[in-house]
């Protein structure tokens, strides 16, 4: 009798510590669960219950140990192999992650949970024929599952098939009304494909059936600028930043909302605390989304006359610097000291760290070009003349610090045609939903040669890519005639 009550206990605290991780509650499971372990004998439960509490606490290596432990006792239970699938994927190891979650499916072909994740993994490996295969089973033993939907979409749309992910979101609003997290998903997505009516209209369904939250309002606000209807994107900006007030980005949105179409680049102090904020992240982030400008750069560079001869250029500058990528990618070709100038502090920590700047600056780059009145064989910018709309006067204030045959390389996003046809910004630069400026390759262009640039590569190149798409943009190398004066 007393092994059947100590039996039905540790039943009834098992239960107990599984719900006080799930809310978070980790100081009151922590000594239920060695309570636990103490009363009842190793099992697969007791393992996964002390994995998830170790990896809710940031101790992933106790987590590994013990799910690698009680995976060895007991290798055909699958909900081990799920828990431990999914701490690979979070410690990096996605092909280990893919390896158990393959294995779980194998062992429980009817538990939608591996599968999902094994649909997840997969997409994360480029394979989205297979990943959508495992997800529609996850969706068709689960509907009402969000997540499982969200996944499913996702992978359609990385197939190349938008209408079949649009019409998957739209089964699961249908089924559950009230899952926000569905509706912002077919609201980003129709943000991804320009159609910003359809954002719009799907924001608003949201609000009507009052399950918006912050994103819901954000994504309409988005969309409405997209639309160039600025007064009404401010008005959604700050509904969304009610919601959620200390978003920076949201912050930045409403600021440049409520003045727009008149502003023409984003504000420094924005740029400031977003990147401050993304320092940490920002190198490994840009990297897995296939970023490519450091390498046009470097490519454009060997074909430099001085460099090609051998003789090498002179001192350079990289304006917007950031972690120093540039500085990586620049750093075997002779060329001479390479000054940085970046307006996030927590950026150019990064930098400095490479030891490959001669000089690092934390400055708005307009101030700096006005300020230092030294002048450069070359001048990069990668990825930063997206916070400029028009174009005029940074290509101005770079020419003038321009050694005569200098070169100035630089990128940005390329305006396209709305999901209608329209083209904003009268054809030449416009504010994106994102926040950032895209630019007409007409207009770039055109406002190179009213700064005195001789126009050597201005060419259509993929940026990066975001939720598996290209980003259009615009790589350019402009020269400052020997004979300008």
């Amino acid at each position: 009798m007393h092994e059947l009550q100590s039996t039905t206990d540790a039943e009834a605290l098992t239960t107990r510590i599984a719900a006080l991780i799930d809310a978070g509650r980790l100081g009151a499971a922590r000594p239920l669960l060695a309570a636990v372990r103490r009363l009842a004998p190793p099992s697969p439960r007791l393992a996964e219950l002390a994995a998830l509490l170790a990896l809710h606490e940031g101790r992933f290596d106790v987590a590994r140990q013990e799910l690698d432990t009680a995976v060895a006792a007991a290798p055909d239970h699958a909900r081990l192999r799920i828990c431990r699938a999914d701490l690979r994927r979070q410690m990096g190891d996605g092909a280990g992650a893919a390896e158990d979650a393959a294995e779980a499916v194998i062992l429980d072909r009817n538990d939608p949970v591996a599968k999902a994740l094994l649909g997840v993994l997969l997409l994360e490996f480029d394979r989205a024929e297979d990943a959508v295969a495992c997800l529609a089973e996850a969706v068709a033993a689960d509907p009402a599952n969000a997540q499982y939907r969200e996944g499913l979409a996702a992978a359609q749309e990385a197939g190349g098939d938008a209408d079949a992910a649009l019409a998957t979101l739209t089964a699961g609003i249908a089924a559950a009304p009230e899952r926000t997290e569905l509706r912002n998903a077919a609201a980003l997505l129709a943000l991804r494909r320009r159609d910003f009516a359809a954002a719009v209209r799907l924001a608003e369904q949201a609000r009507i059936a009052g399950v918006a939250d912050a994103i819901s309002f954000g994504l309409k606000g988005q969309a409405l600028s997209g639309l160039g209807r600025h007064a009404e994107a401010a008005d959604a900006y700050a509904e969304a930043l009610k919601l959620d007030p200390g978003d920076r980005y949201v912050r930045h949105l409403v600021a440049a909302a409520g003045s727009l179409p008149g502003a023409q680049r984003a504000p420094a102090e924005y740029l400031r605390g977003v990147f401050d904020g993304y320092a940490n992240r920002f190198e490994r982030h840009l990297v897995s989304l296939g970023y490519r400008i450091p390498g046009l750069i470097r490519r454009a560079l060997g074909a430099h006359p001085a460099i090609a001869a051998g003789d090498g250029l002179g001192q350079a500058l990289d304006l917007g610097c950031g972690t120093g990528l540039v500085a990586v990618a620049l750093s075997d070709l002779p060329i001479g000291a390479l000054v940085g100038v970046d307006i996030s502090s927590r950026m150019l920590a990064h930098a400095a760290a490479k030891q490959l700047y001669a000089e690092l600056h934390e400055a708005d780059l307009m101030h700096f070009l006005a300020e230092d009145a030294r002048h450069w064989q070359l001048v990069a910018a990668a990825d930063v003349l997206c916070y400029f709309g028009t174009l005029h006067d940074v290509f101005a204030a770079v020419h003038t610090r321009l050694e005569p045959g200098g070169w100035f390389v630089f990128s940005v996003e390329e305006l396209l045609p709305d999901h209608d046809g329209t083209m904003l910004g009268g054809g030449e630069w416009a504010s994106q939903p994102q926040g950032r400026y895209a630019h007409s390759l007409a207009y770039v262009a055109y406002a190179a040669r009213e700064a005195g640039f001789t126009v050597r590569t201005l060419e259509r190149q993929t940026v990066r890519h975001e939720t598996n798409a290209p980003v259009a943009g615009i790589f350019a190398v402009l020269e400052r005639s020997r004979h300008d004066g």
